[in-house]
């Protein structure tokens, strides 16, 4: 049975409290609640750590109607890249903007769980909150990045054209000229997106700072390869579209077992597609990875 929070802005109640009374309701059965937007906003770790999902690089829209437009700006593939100081010869004075319909796709994340959770409300609104939220998060960078199945969201990554920078011997020098490139095109490099590997090397470093003086929001996540870093100008060059009828989250049992489903669907209008670099790292600055032995004994390489 679906059921309509009791608490639709969530000022009391999180979404996995949300569906614990809502489980409670329908003992034994299917219980599924509506919430009004993204269920992947509402992990509650996030507001006192530093690490945002790629969703909370972008400028957001809710859309009811999928049949919207969105402009999008391709660059000229006859004019080539200068350095020239006129305006007649930067990117966007030949670029030409084109109405583009709205896509959205499904995004969602099954986790089975013993049926033991469920009955526990309190074990079973945790669970939700701090597990199952995470999960859609990284299924959400995932989709972001790579794109969807059904091609609805095409992916970062895979943004046509994508140009492909070789970075250098230094990391952080490698990373600021990426930047600038990015701001060579008219975007204004406001975000990374890279492997934790990279992030915590830059942490060793001593380079935050620098990179947060700048005004560079960084997203780490696996979905990245750890020799690449993503560039660009994410709150102008993109939007992210969350559907109109908000997210849901299903609880399923059937004897001792059960499961629970999380997500909504999203979409991703691209505007300005050349406002985003990929820098590949040279093989020295790529942060090795720590090898474990099958005695669980880790060994950091030399």
């Amino acid at each position: 049975m679906r059921y309509l929070v009791d608490d639709p802005e969530l000022t009391s109640r999180t979404p996995g409290e949300e569906l614990a009374v809502a489980a409670c309701r329908s003992p034994g059965g299917t219980a599924s609640v509506v919430v009004r937007g993204a269920i992947a906003r509402h992990f509650p770790l996030a507001a006192t750590r530093p690490r945002p999902p790629v969703r909370d690089l972008l400028k957001a829209a809710t859309i009811a109607d999928e049949s919207v437009c969105f402009v999008a700006e391709l660059p000229a593939a006859s004019h080539p890249v200068t350095r020239d100081t006129e305006y007649a010869a930067t990117p966007e004075a030949h670029q030409r903007p084109t109405a583009v319909k709205a896509a959205l796709t499904e995004v969602r994340v099954r986790v089975p769980v013993p049926a033991q959770i469920c009955r526990d409300p309190a074990l079973l609104a945790r669970f939700v909150d701090h597990r199952v939220i995470v999960r859609l998060c990284t299924v959400e960078n995932d989709v972001l990045l790579h794109g969807s199945p059904d091609g609805a969201i095409t992916g970062l990554l895979r943004l046509p054209g994508l140009r492909r920078l070789r970075g250098g011997g230094d990391l952080l020098d490698s990373i600021m000229a990426a930047a600038a490139d990015v701001e060579d095109q008219g975007g204004s490099c406001d975000a990374l997106v890279m492997h934790p590997r990279t992030y915590w090397r830059l942490v060793g470093l001593g380079a935050l700072p620098t990179v947060d003086a700048a005004g560079l929001r960084i997203t780490r996540t696996r979905m990245i390869a750890p020799d690449q870093v993503l560039l660009g100008d994410f709150r102008a060059g993109v939007t992210l579209l969350d559907g109109g009828a908000g997210g849901t989250l299903t609880l399923r049992t059937d004897g001792d077992l059960a499961e629970i489903e999380a997500g909504g669907r999203i979409g991703l209008a691209v505007h300005l597609p050349q406002h985003f670099a990929l820098l590949v790292l040279a093989p020295e600055t790529v942060p090795p990875a720590i090898e474990v032995e099958p005695a669980g004994e880790a060994v950091v390489p030399s």
